[in-house]
């Protein structure tokens, strides 16, 4: 097959992103991998990561990396500690050695947490009051941040990002998305503070913004400092697309490098979030009790039969890139070469990839040579209940990840 229009494509061409110049247009967006058992990552994990930066992408992004251990919305989830720095160092070696580049997504859950808190007598959020997230763990309440509570977790989003910098990374993905704590401060359903952290917009994107600006200061000038956000969260009381364009217009104020275009929150909206509806037997097939129990009740709140379609978030994404002029990542749907260059033609910067890169890890380099057009991905959300089997997240349709791999930890 002919592979000079892949050739010519605008997907195959360099994005200058903060201090990072990636080789082309496609990021693999975070998605975790299950592959931290007891919080520490694995030889699969680096195994993942290094299977997709050989296929061809710019970036790989190494989901769920909590810059606190009551940061952890699971405990097999990666902690940014002097622990963890030797095992994420082998992981960005592979990643390098195949030319791409590695971003460590820095997340606190916030409320969003079946670990019980070990900073509060209860999980944070913005606001305080009842948690319904906590019914399946028994932490029923949450507690509302006060100004040293927002000053120390600060202080632990910079340290995550200096430990990040010091296991090689090129950038560091804030994650201001899906229900997690930078998210419960922009949302209004979960922030109804009355204090200069709540209320309208500029109230509700304070915090996030001084989250990115320490950030920025502490390593922007080594790395990529990226943002992902909810465009829109989904929900009739949460913030609509346009609200999201209002508070990326902020972070792009306050000095962003990147902004990742995701949608939806976790428990109220997850069909946003992936575009389609969750199969029955993902709520079957999950061994952890607590993440069956909230499947099982978040089935009565989720619109049915969602079916899903190719770029699923274009419309809500339009709106942020119409406020914008900084570098944007589209994410959603996205199945294709075709639909990689409609995306960049309507002046998106580049794209970033879950569910197609979890099928096949190589699809980037099967469109530069022409060989690969469309996904083969059908989109149909088991690999999301994969997480929590032995091998970790793969693809139903491929092999199980070796669980053997899984338990082992990256460096000696």
């Amino acid at each position: 097959m002919d592979d000079l229009p892949a050739r010519r494509s605008a997907a195959f061409t360099p994005l200058r992103v903060g201090p990072l110049t990636l080789r082309n247009r496609f990021i693999k967006s975070a998605t975790n991998e299950g592959s931290a058992k007891g919080g520490v990552p694995s030889k699969r994990l680096v195994k993942f990561h290094e299977d997709i930066a050989a296929g061809g992408v710019a970036m790989t992004t190494v989901a769920y990396c909590a810059v606190a251990p009551d940061g952890r919305t699971f405990t097999d989830q990666i902690t940014l500690d002097a622990q963890s720095v030797p095992h994420l160092q082998v992981l960005t070696a592979a990643v390098h050695r195949h030319g791409a580049a590695a971003s460590a997504q820095i997340t606190h859950g916030g409320c969003f947490t079946f670990v019980p808190p070990t900073a509060s007598a209860r999980p944070l959020s913005a606001s305080g009051g009842f948690n319904k997230v906590g019914i399946m763990s028994g932490q029923w309440l949450r507690l509302k941040m006060t100004g040293a509570d927002m000053e120390r977790v600060a202080a632990e989003f910079v340290r995550g990002a200096q430990l990040a910098r010091a296991a090689g990374f090129d950038a560091v993905e804030i994650h201001m998305g899906h229900g997690y704590l930078l998210s419960q401060f922009l949302s209004p359903l979960y922030n109804r503070r009355r204090d200069a952290y709540g209320g309208s917009i500029e109230g509700r994107v304070r915090f996030p913004v001084m989250v990115l600006q320490r950030v920025l200061d502490a390593v922007g000038k080594d790395m990529a400092v990226v943002c992902k956000l909810s465009v829109t969260d989904g929900h009739p009381r949460g913030n609509s697309a346009a609200d999201g364009a209002r508070i990326a217009k902020a972070l792009e104020s306050a000095g962003a490098h990147l902004l990742v275009l995701s949608a939806g929150l976790n428990i109220e909206s997850i069909t946003t979030m992936f575009g389609s509806s969750f199969p029955k037997e993902n709520r079957t097939r999950v061994s952890n009790p607590i993440v069956a129990a909230a499947m099982f009740i978040q089935q009565f709140t989720e619109p049915k039969n969602v079916t899903f379609r190719e770029l699923y978030q274009l419309e809500n994404s339009r709106k942020v890139r119409a406020a914008t002029r900084m570098p944007l990542a589209y994410l959603g749907g996205v199945k294709s070469l075709a639909n990689t260059e409609q995306v960049l033609a309507e002046g998106f910067d580049a794209v970033a990839l879950g569910r197609v890169l979890i099928h096949q890890a190589d699809l980037v380099n099967g469109f530069a040579s022409g060989r690969v057009r469309e996904s083969g991905c059908t989109s149909c959300n088991r690999c999301v209940a994969m997480m929590y089997t032995a091998g970790g997240t793969s693809c139903v349709l491929g092999e199980p990840g070796d669980a053997e791999l899984n338990a082992t930890p990256a460096a000696p």
